[in-house]
């Protein structure tokens, strides 16, 4: 058995952190589910920008919908969609498997909407509409503008990914925003069966404090914080208000750890993936730690409920000049703020190809004319 077997065995969900349409086209995404455990996958606009830079997968769809009138964001959500309803489709039968609790997809709302809570809401009912698939979650990230945006999907039926997440704190308010929405619909009348999850995200917290601590206390600050929030969302599941709702028919807004690639260099290649192991939760990984973590990973066992040494390790950094809060909140600024450049650079390079590829289009188009 391997070690992302064990891992699934846990109760813990393997997600791919990475969506293109080369490992649609070539199976890899199908190898993975296959083999590796993956019941589903998370995306981010980064990670699509790389896809269109990086081979011409999607040169023949570019250049069909520019000539269909599409361009800017339409055009990048066509494309993105038609992808994803590709891989839930790959996720739909573990999905129907485990009643809606797994086999879900990712498509993110426009960043540039980040500080947008009312348009942030159509936009997400609109893509979900469009996509029309049962296991797609629209990511919206948890910011203080988000999370009213949240509450509202889910009040309307909208399977939401809460994303941007860094902190206890803010984990705390995406899912209070999640049971206020599921209690709206409760008195509505309304079915309050909508999935979540909450992503928070890991490694960043120790690459933006790697050079201003003491070597011992690098790389720790990411599992500590990940361990106080696994901390907190087992406090919430045994509250009587989540029971009340659980009674009622809703599912958990699971817990997801999001950014658990290693970025140091010295630093074992999947030490965040065999820290962050715990039933009920989800570890969405790139590529390459999951290749590695199937490769010589370990499962010691899972992650203690009360967080272990989380609280020690955090004060310890604070010892060291770490304001915790502040960096909290800086780290979701400077998230949102890397998400808006990227998308701006998707826009730019869909911009570019379409432009390139339009030529041969109507030039290919011009035969066809002539011999009509």
């Amino acid at each position: 058995m391997n070690a992302t077997q064990k891992l699934h065995d846990l109760g813990q969900s393997l997600w791919l952190d990475n969506i293109t349409r080369g490992i649609l086209r070539d199976g890899t995404l199908r190898r993975y589910i296959d083999e590796l455990s993956v019941t589903g996958l998370t995306s981010n606009p980064t990670i699509i920008l790389h896809a269109l830079e990086k081979g011409d997968f999607y040169d023949d769809a570019i250049r069909r919908k520019t000539s269909d009138g599409l361009s800017g964001e339409a055009l990048l959500f066509s494309l993105a969609i038609e992808d994803l309803r590709e891989a839930t489709d790959l996720f739909r039968p573990v999905h129907d498997a485990t009643h809606g609790m797994d086999g879900w997809a990712s498509l993110e709302v426009s960043p540039l909407l980040a500080n947008d809570t009312a348009n942030t809401i159509r936009a997400a009912a609109e893509l979900h509409r469009q996509a029309n698939r049962p296991n797609l979650f629209i990511k919206i990230p948890g910011t203080s503008e988000g999370v009213p945006a949240i509450e509202e999907s889910i009040f309307r039926g909208v399977p939401i990914n809460v994303t941007l997440l860094f902190s206890a704190a803010q984990y705390i308010a995406s899912a209070e925003a999640y049971m206020r929405g599921i209690e709206r619909r409760i008195a509505a009348g309304l079915d309050p069966l909508v999935h979540s999850v909450a992503s928070l995200f890991v490694s960043r917290w120790d690459v933006a404090v790697h050079d201003k601590v003491p070597p011992p206390l690098r790389n720790r600050l990411g599992i500590a914080v990940a361990g106080r929030t696994y901390r907190e969302y087992r406090t919430l599941l045994s509250s009587e208000r989540w029971r009340a709702l659980a009674s009622a028919g809703a599912a958990p807004q699971r817990l997801l750890w999001a950014s658990t690639g290693t970025k140091d260099p010295d630093a074992s290649d999947t030490m965040y993936i065999e820290a962050l192991a715990a039933p009920d939760t989800i570890d969405t990984m790139p590529d390459k730690t999951l290749a590695a973590f199937a490769d010589h990973g370990r499962v010691a066992g899972p992650m203690p409920v009360d967080g272990g040494d989380a609280e020690q390790v955090i004060a310890e950094l604070a010892r060291a000049g770490v304001d915790h809060d502040a960096l909290a909140s800086q780290l979701q600024l400077e998230g949102a703020q890397s998400f808006d450049k990227s998308w701006k650079g998707i826009l730019d390079q869909l911009a570019k190809k379409s432009a390139a590829l339009a030529p041969r289009a109507r030039a290919s188009a011009q035969p066809e004319s002539r011999a009509q």
